[in-house]
This record gives C-alpha cells, sequence and structure tokens, in this order.
C-alpha cells in the first residue's frame, strides 16, 4: 500500500520526467551495445550483461521481497521457456546484428514489435485486425525493409547487414511473442515479479556458454573502462531500472497510454549514435524511420467508431 501511495502522488511532470528517464535508458542501450561489441563478442556481451542483471535482481530480491509474487514451481518450465526465447534469444540476435548495423537502424526494427503483437494476437488470442491496424502493419514492414537494404551510406548491399537486419527483427518477433506469451502468466504475477523470474531462470543457459568458454575471460582481461561503463548501464540501468520504471507506469496507467513513449527511442538512439560514432543518417534510413513511426500510430490507433459504440 505504501508503494502504491507513493506511485499515486506523482504529478505530471513528475510521472513524465521519470517516463523519460526510462526511455533514455533503453535508448542509449543501442550505442552502449555497440561499445560493449568493441571488446566482446555478442555472446559474450549478453552473458556480461545478464551477470550484472542477475545479481541486480537477486539483491532486490533479498531487500524487497514484499515487490515480488510467490513463485509457483509449476510455472517454473513456463518461466523458463519465457525467459530463454524472450530476453536471452531476444539479446543474441539483437547484439549480433549491432556487429553489421548502426543502433538507430537496430533501434527501429525493435519498435516494430508492437506489429508483431498485434499479429499473434490475432493468430493466438483470436483478436481482430482493423483497417488501421493492417495498414500500419504494411507501413512499418515496409520501413523496416527500407531500413535493413538501402539504410547505410554504402551503396552496395551487403549480405551480412542484411543477415545482421534479419537477427534483429527475428529479436523483435521475440519480444512480441514474450509479451503474449506472459499475458496468462500475469494472472499470477505482478510485471516486475515475471520479468525478474523469467531473466533469472532463462539466464540458466548462459552458465554453461561461460564455464565452457575461454575467450570471455581473455576479452574481460582486455576491458576497458568505457567497456565496463557500458556493462554497468546496460545491466543496471537500461534493464533493471528500465523495466522497474516501466512496471511502476503501468501501475497508474494503461500501456495504450505510454507506450506514446517508446516512439522516442529510435530517435534518441539515432542521435546518440550519430554523436559517439558519427554515423551517417541517410535519406533512405530517415524514409525509412518515418514509415515505421507513422505505421507504430497506426497499429496503436483505437477507432473512434468502436469506442462510440460502448
Amino acid at each position: 500500500m505504501q508503494k502504491e501511495n507513493m506511485i499515486q502522488k506523482l504529478s505530471t511532470l513528475q510521472f513524465f520526467l521519470i517516463m523519460f528517464l526510462a526511455v533514455v535508458f533503453w535508448a542509449l542501450a543501442f550505442p552502449f551495445i555497440q561499445i560493449g561489441l568493441v571488446t566482446f563478442s555478442f555472446i559474450n556481451l549478453t552473458i556480461m550483461r545478464f551477470f550484472v542483471v542477475c545479481v541486480s535482481f537477486l539483491i532486490l530480491i533479498v531487500l524487497k521481497r514484499n515487490w515480488f509474487s510467490k513463485l509457483y514451481i509449476k510455472d517454473i518450465p513456463s518461466i523458463f521457456l519465457l525467459g530463454f526465447f524472450g530476453v536471452i534469444v531476444y539479446h543474441f540476435g539483437l547484439n549480433y546484428g549491432e556487429q553489421y548495423i548502426t543502433a538507430g537502424a537496430a533501434s527501429l526494427i525493435i519498435a516494430t514489435s508492437p506489429v508483431y503483437i498485434v499479429i499473434f494476437a490475432a493468430v493466438f488470442l483470436k483478436e481482430k485486425i482493423t483497417v488501421f491496424k493492417f495498414f500500419g502493419i504494411i507501413l512499418a514492414l515496409f520501413g523496416v525493409i527500407i531500413i535493413s537494404i538501402l539504410g547505410k551510406q554504402d551503396e552496395k548491399i551487403e549480405i551480412q547487414t542484411a543477415f545482421a537486419a534479419i537477427a534483429v527483427l527475428i529479436s523483435a518477433i521475440m519480444s512480441a511473442g514474450y509479451t503474449i506469451a506472459g499475458k496468462k502468466l500475469l494472472s499470477r504475477y505482478n510485471g516486475i515479479s515475471l520479468t525478474a523470474y523469467a531473466i533469472l531462470f532463462g539466464s540458466i543457459i548462459l552458465i554453461p556458454l561461460s564455464i565452457f568458454n575461454s575467450s570471455i575471460i581473455n576479452e574481460i582481461s582486455n576491458m576497458q573502462l568505457e567497456t565496463w561503463f557500458a556493462i554497468i548501464f546496460l545491466g543496471v540501468f537500461s534493464t533493471v531500472i528500465g523495466y522497474g520504471i516501466w512496471f511502476m507506469a503501468l501501475e497508474i496507467k494503461k500501456a495504450s497510454e505510454i507506450s506514446v513513449y517508446l516512439y522516442l527511442i529510435p530517435v534518441l538512439s539515432t542521435i546518440a549514435s550519430y554523436l559517439l560514432f558519427k554515423d551517417v543518417v541517410t535519406i533512405f534510413f530517415i524514409l525509412g524511420g518515418i514509415l515505421v513511426i507513422i505505421g507504430l500510430v497506426f497499429v496503436n490507433m483505437k477507432q473512434k467508431n468502436s469506442i462510440c459504440k460502448k
């Protein structure tokens, strides 16, 4: 109750600032992944990030046990699969992709996750796809194709870039699958609990990858100060604090009301990528980005007619 009262006392300005903080943390994750990839392979970067995340969540569970829902033994297999595909495979794909495409391009492709949520909801939950949503899906996917094929400064189309874009696209699909699959479990767990448990159980697969992996010791020994900062930022700020703020916001607002903040992520990621790496923003990248964002607006748009009938 005390936590609920504290959240409800947030003013409009305070709520905006705290949501903007989460968006900044998520937007900076994309360029910080590229910083981490200078030292680490995409697999080892995932291992390092989630070592920090798991330690942070375990500390929170010990110190703030009342924040977390009771864990039911029967749910562990489902939670493991949720964490493995929706979290670990997601980050494998994203980290692999960012080896060959810019942080801004990766953030725009990931931003299309709501498109696949709509598609999955139609297939598995029998939810209707409206004309607005269908048009938005086509626009967003067309935008992704433009970004993936023509978004780079180089005139030639490289096969590695295409595979990287596909890997990030798979990550976006994994994220959507996590949302749909997690709906049933959310009847027994609050959001922060499900995230923590999914990450902790899903990360078990990283243990053998760490033990039977001699390269990670060598890469850790070569870490620079900026790499340490990137790993800690990705684990603590982008994951633990970012998700914590998101779920705190969901306690007082509907997901549809706060999803508008997510449109800022690709914009901020692209700006950060330009400032840090001097990535050139091409006209095709801008065109693709505009199509993605317009498509997302249509996907999240509510039809006035359906509102009036209620």
